[in-house]
């Protein structure tokens, strides 16, 4: 273990943990150097104000290059395989480096069950994430070419009116759903429950009833909104949406080229990225 202090201000202390018989020393020796230099960096929000100070990201790649956690069990295992721990006072959280997207995916518990039962959950999960990437989008695709759709599955067809594009309706409950996750976390924990509740219910039927919205969209969206919680990391189930929102974009505009393109794009965004280390995003062994 290593100490450090940031900011001439704040004055953080920063430990920087790792087994130095299993870490990667180039990795090692490039976080030190960072750490190093931001000494004269205050931390006004802890551990994510040292992240962004550490490794500046690009933009347009949503996909997280680093993990944290509150568990002590995570911490521990991550530096048994070659990891390196960031810890920040006034912070609960540890700052894992390098991680790939496995890593993102991968939840603790599925290690405290059979290991038939954590495989399951863990091909589950990958499967869900690509349900919430891509189900939506296609649906729209096809939607906006019903002759594609073979004679067995013409039951997703939508019969009813389409008031409004159904471009708009999936944007706007892409909004809206947001909107309800941010009223949530401000909502007494005693009326959380009832009124998400409440209002799912409510919104819902008035909202199908009035013609805004068709009910097939709302199913889907709903799917998609509740999938979203399987995903362990906060950050990558925010790139999985910003990846849907593009091909969702690029199909009603581009029609099939932009749902190809899209694919294209999302796969670009996954093989190009980089781990801290410099190994592909895509390793299941980092070290």
């Amino acid at each position: 273990m290593e100490m450090y202090e940031a900011g001439t201000s704040t004055r953080t202390d920063v430990a920087l943990c790792y087994m130095s018989d299993r870490v990667d020393r180039e990795l090692l020796t490039t976080i030190q150097n960072k750490l190093e230099e931001s000494k004269s960096q205050d931390l006004k929000m802890s551990q994510q104000s040292l992240a962004e100070a550490l490794f500046q990201r690009k933009w347009y790649n949503p996909f997280p290059k680093y993990k944290f956690t509150e568990r002590p069990d995570t911490a521990c295992a991550c530096l048994m395989e070659g990891k390196v721990i960031i810890l920040t006072d006034t912070s609960p959280s540890a700052l894992i480096l390098p991680t790939s997207i496995f890593d993102m995916i991968e939840e603790a518990n599925d290690y405290y069950f059979p290991p038939i039962t954590g495989i399951y959950l863990k091909i589950s999960r990958v499967l869900i994430s690509l349900l919430t990437v891509f189900m939506v989008p296609l649906f729209l695709l096809f939607m906006q070419n019903p002759a594609w759709i073979p004679e067995i599955f013409r039951f997703v067809l939508i019969e009813d009116t389409v008031n409004i594009p159904l471009i708009f309706q999936i944007l706007i409950l892409e909004l809206a759903i947001d909107g309800l996750r941010l009223a949530a976390l401000n909502t007494p924990s005693m009326l959380s429950t009832p009124l998400s509740v409440i209002a799912g219910i409510v919104m819902g039927e008035f909202s199908v009833e009035s013609g805004w919205f068709n009910s097939e969209i709302m199913l889907y969206m709903a799917f998609v909104s509740i999938a979203n919680y399987t995903q362990p990391n906060f950050e990558l189930g925010y790139a999985l949406k910003f990846m849907r929102l593009l091909l969702l974009i690029l199909t009603a505009i581009f029609n099939l080229p932009g749902f190809l393109t899209g694919c294209l794009i999302v796969v670009l965004c996954i093989t190009f990225n980089k781990t801290l280390s410099g190994h592909s995003y895509l390793n299941v062994k980092l070290n």
